[in-house]
């Protein structure tokens, strides 16, 4: 029976023109090519290519032994990629959050949790982490509500408090707590990748935000400048407050929400431990 190698060198040589060019992009030597095909064709019963003195060319049973080649090299490329994921799934819990925060609170107990078990993380629109949780794309995700559905399990992770953080001799630093309103207009530092906590920047339409791509970057910039930036409860307690700034609590009732874990419940079972910590 042939093997999918050889298959794969009939399509070279289909796409080089010539077996001499299509041994160099295959890195072997043209008589070994040769050899190869010649087995095929045994295999096969037929003859796949016109041969005369100097040249060797695929004839019209060749080029549909091509075309049927490439069709399975695809599904046996699909193949392998499928396998890979679903064995990747099996050793992988996958969270979509509406915020980063929650992924603070999840990762660590998921790790300790479900040993040999590795977190992914990714923050997402609350339509597509709904559709994500139906479609397997996650296996768990995070939304500041509750998503009512007979298919799906609710339970509340944590709640979140935005601060703002400033440097000691900032005109705010004094206070012991704030308002949106007190601070739209001021230039602030911002790391882009917040989530929803974008609505809150939509909201504060006087403020000149400097946004940073990079987390590393943002915490660097903060660190060194005068200018103030958000943290949160969450942040304080899973990464440490930054040295030479004040955390000040912002009163704004969108600024405080709720975050609730929704698992559907075909993944009741894989996931009974976490769920048992909390129901």
């Amino acid at each position: 029976m042939y093997e999918l190698n050889q298959l794969m060198q009939l399509a070279a040589i289909a796409d080089a023109g010539t077996i001499s060019a299509a041994a160099e992009k295959l890195n072997i030597s043209q008589p070994a090519l040769s050899r190869s095909v010649q087995k095929l064709e045994e295999e096969l019963g037929v003859r796949l290519f016109d041969r005369s003195k100097n040249k060797i060319t695929l004839n019209e049973t060749g080029e549909l032994a091509v075309e049927y080649a490439r069709k399975i090299i695809f599904e046996a490329e699909n193949m392998a990629e499928k396998v890979k994921l679903f064995d990747k799934s099996r050793r992988t819990i996958s969270i979509g959050s509406c915020a980063p925060g929650p992924f603070l609170e999840l990762s660590p107990l998921l790790s300790k949790l479900f040993d040999g078990i590795s977190v992914s993380m990714e923050i997402n629109e609350e339509d597509v982490l709904i559709k994500g949780l139906y479609d397997n794309i996650y296996n768990i995700i995070v939304l500041d509500k509750k998503i009512e559905a007979e298919d799906i399990m609710v339970f509340k992770l944590c709640e979140e408090h935005l601060m703002l953080s400033v440097p000691p001799a900032h005109p705010l630093a004094m206070y012991k707590s704030i308002k949106l309103e007190d601070i739209d207009g001021e230039t602030m530092l911002l790391y882009s990748h917040i989530g929803f906590w974008k609505r809150i920047q939509d909201t504060m339409t006087k403020t000149n935000f400097i946004e940073q791509d990079s987390r590393e970057a943002f915490v660097e910039l903060v660190k060194s400048a005068a200018l103030p930036s958000f943290t949160s409860d969450l942040q304080i307690k899973h990464n440490g407050d930054v040295k030479n700034r004040v955390s000040i609590p912002i009163e704004d009732e969108i600024v405080n929400p709720l975050f609730y874990c929704h698992i559907h419940k075909k993944n009741k079972k894989a996931l009974s431990p976490l769920i048992k910590k909390f129901v």
